[in-house]
């Protein structure tokens, strides 16, 4: 049994995973996108990997060689991911000729971090007392408090549920935003996607947390932002295309919302031309909210069950199959893709 993982995992975690399965051959991804088996070089038509973990790392270094191997080999049976989002085209191949995927949820920790820092950051302004200080100025001021605010949370999942807990402890009043309840909610109010623009005036913050669906394009459109009370704040961690670019561009410059912190853009990288790069409303991050240390570990945690999971022919945890699949969208991922096969097809 072959195996293909990143030289960061094998450094961190190989003893570990190699006591999961003893009798395996680990093939070792590169940051440069080379490969070596026991510390040589190989040749990638030389192997014929039957799994591959796709761990956090890749996504941020050689994810092109990554995609364009897994591609390449038509002997894998089992392809591991460490992100949620399956929407690059690599993974629609995979399953079209059989391959098994799953997927893990680890970085709803640091993306609800990232949303509470993101709102204390625009209540406190700490940069103000920064200034102060340069300045030797001694003055106080006042601040916002997320006490007594009411948040409404779009998507309930792993990072919205994360999001929502968070908010709670703080004592805000959280509304959940959710297609399928199941119950257990930690939410204080619970509304199907049809009452959305109703409750939207009640909200301070509200945080897009949804995956991308023909239902959730344009969820953010023109008549919800006009909905969106005085003072508030847009926080969109899930997916570019939920948001009407156009749209919250010109509801910006009217003031409504207060602010917008954007981690995610319908075309990423976001083109330099953009409007959201100068936009004095605008906070943005590329797509980087999920960066939290601890999700390669988390990540590696689901990989290791799931392995063995895998030689006891058991179920996998977290799997996708082609029914599950959304419809195309542009991300990080596909542009990178995308670079790839423009740049070997020139």
């Amino acid at each position: 049994m072959e195996i293909l993982i990143s030289e960061l995992v094998q450094a961190r975690y190989g003893e570990r995973l190699s006591a999961e399965a003893p009798d395996a051959t680990w093939v070792v991804l590169h940051p440069d996108g080379g490969l070596t088996v026991g510390g040589q070089p190989v040749e990638p038509a030389s192997l014929a990997p039957d799994i591959a973990f796709v761990s956090n790392d890749v996504f941020y270094g050689p994810v092109r060689a990554c995609f364009a191997l897994l591609e390449e080999w038509t002997s894998l049976r089992w392809v591991q991911s460490a992100a949620a989002g399956v929407e690059a085209p690599v993974f629609r191949t995979l399953l079209d000729r059989g391959t098994r995927l799953t997927r893990a949820h680890v970085t709803a920790v640091p993306i609800a971090e990232y949303v509470m820092q993101a709102v204390l950051t625009h209540f406190q302004q700490p940069q103000r007392w920064v200034e102060q200080k340069a300045d030797r100025e001694w003055q106080h001021r006042t601040f916002r408090e997320i006490w007594r605010t009411t948040w409404l949370i779009v998507g309930l999942g792993a990072i919205g549920g994360e999001i929502a807990q968070r908010a709670k402890s703080f004592n805000a009043t959280v509304i959940g935003v959710r297609r399928t309840p199941r119950g257990d909610e930690p939410v204080d109010e619970l509304l199907s996607p049809r009452d959305l623009r109703e409750h939207a005036p009640r909200a301070d913050v509200i945080v897009l947390a949804a995956p991308s669906t023909d239902e959730t394009r344009h969820l953010i459109d023109a008549a919800m932002l006009a909905a969106m009370k005085p003072g508030s704040m847009l926080v969109n961690v899930a997916r570019g295309d939920l948001v009407d670019e156009d749209a919250l561009l010109a509801a910006l410059d009217q003031g409504i919302p207060e602010v917008a912190v954007l981690d995610v853009f319908a075309t990423e990288p976001l083109p330099a031309d953009s409007p959201f790069w100068n936009h004095p409303r605008v906070v943005m991050t590329p797509h980087s909210s999920g960066g939290g240390e601890g999700r390669v570990e988390r990540a590696v945690d689901v990989f290791a069950e799931n392995l063995v999971l895998w030689q006891r022919g058991g179920d996998l945890r977290h799997e996708f199959t082609l029914d599950d699949l959304p419809s195309a969208s542009s991300t990080w991922l596909s542009e990178k893709l995308d670079d790839r096969r423009q740049s070997a097809s020139g």
